[in-house]
């Protein structure tokens, strides 16, 4: 066992475990040790100023849940653009599952959207999961406010998978644009841009949102697809 497991093992929180293995169902009982979120983040600020936190970067893949959200922990934290994209690519490969892909969000890239688009776009294009994912959710976090432009809804109506948590965060993506650009949003829905799933599930997360006015669930209820049925 590595000091860097056997310091998670010390944080572990087996009721904790339990919860959070039916969060994340793609991971089984020996991958999640069982440590709270905030104890991992602190623990990331810790081991970001020791010695071997380079080391502990390039021991890839991990063999644990909490290892692989430190690692995303520590690589959010870096304030030198150029280090954490290239820490973020080589980290991407191994993500596999939605909590850790999700709980990664440098803050360096908000100083750098101008640079960081081209990288979303080969992050879209991949074939992995999780770094399609990512990409949307950097797309989602960055540039839905004052550097929004409708390009970016067609960037994301472009990806095309059969993968669940790629186009839950689809949904999840057009969802949190209605709140915050809707006329530019609501055109993709009128104009049936999205798959069924995709465009239906849109609607439902969003008139879940307390950020959607009455008026406009309303409406965006009116615009559901009925599926079609397979034969």
């Amino acid at each position: 066992m590595t000091t860097i497991q056997e310091r998670l093992f010390a944080l572990q929180d087996m009721k904790y475990r339990e919860f959070h293995l039916g969060l994340v169902p793609t991971a089984d009982e020996d991958y999640m040790i069982g440590v709270r979120v905030p104890q991992v983040r602190k623990m990331a600020k810790e081991v970001a100023k020791e010695e071997g936190c380079q080391d502990f970067l390039r021991q890839l893949p991990h063999k644990y849940y909490e290892e692989n959200n430190l690692h995303a922990f520590i690589i959010e934290g870096m304030k030198d653009y150029e280090q954490c994209l290239a820490e973020v690519n080589r980290f991407l490969p191994y993500v596999d599952n939605w909590a850790t892909c999700d709980s990664m969000n440098p803050k360096v890239f908000k100083k750098h959207k101008k640079e960081l688009l081209p990288q979303i776009d080969a992050w879209l294009s991949s074939d992995k999961t999780y770094t399609i994912r990512f990409g949307i959710g950097m797309l989602m976090g960055n540039y839905l406010d004052e550097d929004f432009t409708p390009e970016y809804l067609k960037k994301v109506a472009a990806v095309s998978s059969e993968e669940y948590y790629v186009n839950m965060m689809r949904a999840w993506y057009f969802a949190t644009a209605l709140a915050k650009q809707y006329d530019a949003t609501v055109k993709l829905l009128e104009e049936r841009q999205l798959d069924t799933w995709t465009h239906n599930k849109t609607i439902q997360k969003a008139v879940e949102s307390y950020r959607i006015t009455p008026g406009q669930k309303e409406y965006l209820r009116t615009l559901k697809v009925k599926s079609t049925p397979k034969r």
